[in-house]
């Protein structure tokens, strides 16, 4: 396995109900928190955000802990009636999505957009 790779968020705000938030490095024990924590603090200051855009294509490595991260965003949001959307999936993280059942819990996905996803 290669060394590390810090995790970073960049954060935009298309539109003043959406928050995007583009990940790049390794969602895993070290570094899942500071996107929990994250995601957090924008639920509790009243921003307004109807909807949260993760674009995981930067995400290089995803362990059982960011996994973790990424449940605890999706019962966060949905506790605030935010949407979540995880955008750009790697393969690897597809793939850990699909292994783990998570995916339709995660994306909202059915069966249908999974096969698609699958064949392209």
């Amino acid at each position: 396995m290669s060394d590390p790779r810090e995790l970073s968020l960049t954060w935009t705000s298309p539109t003043p109900d959406v928050a995007a938030v583009a990940l790049a490095g390794d969602l895993d024990y070290d570094s899942s928190d500071a996107l929990t924590d994250a995601v957090a603090a924008l639920l509790a200051n009243g921003s307004g955000v109807r909807e949260l855009r993760i674009d995981c294509a930067g995400v290089e490595y995803c362990d059982s802990y960011g996994l973790s991260s990424l449940l605890m965003v999706r019962r966060r949001t949905r506790a605030a009636g935010v949407t979540l959307h995880l955008d750009n999936r790697t393969g690897s993280l597809e793939r850990l999505l699909r292994v783990t059942n998570t995916l339709e819990h995660l994306t909202g996905a059915g069966r249908g957009a999974r096969e698609q996803k699958l064949d392209t």
